[in-house]
């Protein structure tokens, strides 16, 4: 359990220095989730069908198609428990504890048998993505660092996060995504689309299927190695000349051009007299610079700093 007493605003520190170990197979973890998502659900543009999601439990996937013809099951983190679960929708669940020591590979093999067991094998592409170290995910055994109380600070400063991003994407009148959970870049994000098709950045095969439309994205991380520190950021795409020279806010924001994208560093919210609506200005900020820069629908832009409908 997490402790935030003494925390500021509620919203802890997090420090990547001191938990990347356990960042890392944390987020191995979620790639396991996340290879069974892209395998069996649906496909939807932009890849929005291999997305998991923060719950209060932790990082899950939707309802998935169960390949027996049995139901739906849902496979997640129970960063409380410290589990990973797979539940069916006949209410049959099974259980593999998280742990210190316990590798990635062993978590893995454990939750693909849970899986094969209650719906009937499953094949996944083992082979981690986005991420710098190789190992299949089911013969990872370097990865099994798990320090339960920096778990619970990541869940809750994670769950704060998440719910700036949807208060931003709330009023928003054109097609945007939910809050996803991305497993590659073990982020959070929402991305609010313009209507109007983009040419992807590169023909890799994430880019060329994820990044075909206009599109502005606010997301935060919880630091990595090529940025140590936990920080919301917003990118456009195409991101035309004059994106990253704007001053926005609020004043700590700044475009880090080794990312290619604007950044507000999660302890300067925590700083704020109110951080939700700090990170909320940052989110709003940047989305109306890139709406001018990018010259989307002024309306449609305009909306994302409105109300939601009235519910009747």
């Amino acid at each position: 359990m997490c402790n935030l007493d003494g925390v500021a605003n509620g919203w802890p520190e997090l420090d990547y220095a001191g938990w990347s170990a356990t960042c890392e197979t944390l987020h191995a973890h979620t790639q396991v989730l996340g290879k069974l998502a892209a395998a069996l659900a649906p496909a939807e543009p932009q890849l929005q069908h291999a997305a998991l999601r923060l719950s209060p439990r932790g990082w899950e996937t939707l309802p998935l198609p169960a390949p027996d013809g049995s139901g739906a099951f849902v496979a997640l983190l129970d960063l409380h428990n410290h589990e990973a679960v797979v539940e069916h929708s006949d209410g049959r669940a099974r259980r593999i504890a998280l742990a210190p020591d316990r590798s990635v590979g062993e978590v893995c093999r454990g939750l693909l048998a849970a899986v094969s067991a209650m719906v009937g094998p499953v094949e996944i592409d083992p082979t981690p993505q986005e991420v710098p170290w190789t190992a299949p995910l089911d013969q990872d055994d370097e990865h099994r660092s798990y320090d339960v109380a920096a778990i619970g600070e990541y869940l809750a400063a994670a769950t704060r996060a998440g719910l700036v991003l949807a208060a931003f994407r709330a009023p928003y009148r054109g097609r945007s995504t939910p809050v996803n959970a991305w497993w590659g870049s073990f982020d959070l994000a929402v991305n609010l689309f313009s209507g109007v098709p983009a040419t992807p950045p590169s023909q890799d095969f994430i880019m060329r299927n994820a990044m075909d439309a206009e599109e502005v994205a606010i997301g935060w991380w919880p630091g990595d190695a090529r940025y140590e520190k936990a920080a919301f950021y917003a990118y456009a795409h195409p991101a035309p000349d004059g994106f990253a020279t704007a001053r926005v806010e609020p004043e700590q924001a700044r475009f880090e051009r080794s990312l290619g994208e604007y950044v507000l560093d999660w302890e300067d919210v925590r700083a704020a007299a109110d951080p939700h609506a700090h990170a909320l200005r940052f989110a709003r900020s940047v989305f109306r610079h890139a709406c001018a820069v990018c010259h989307w629908d002024t309306a449609l832009a305009g909306s994302a700093e409105g109300q939601p409908p009235p519910v009747v």
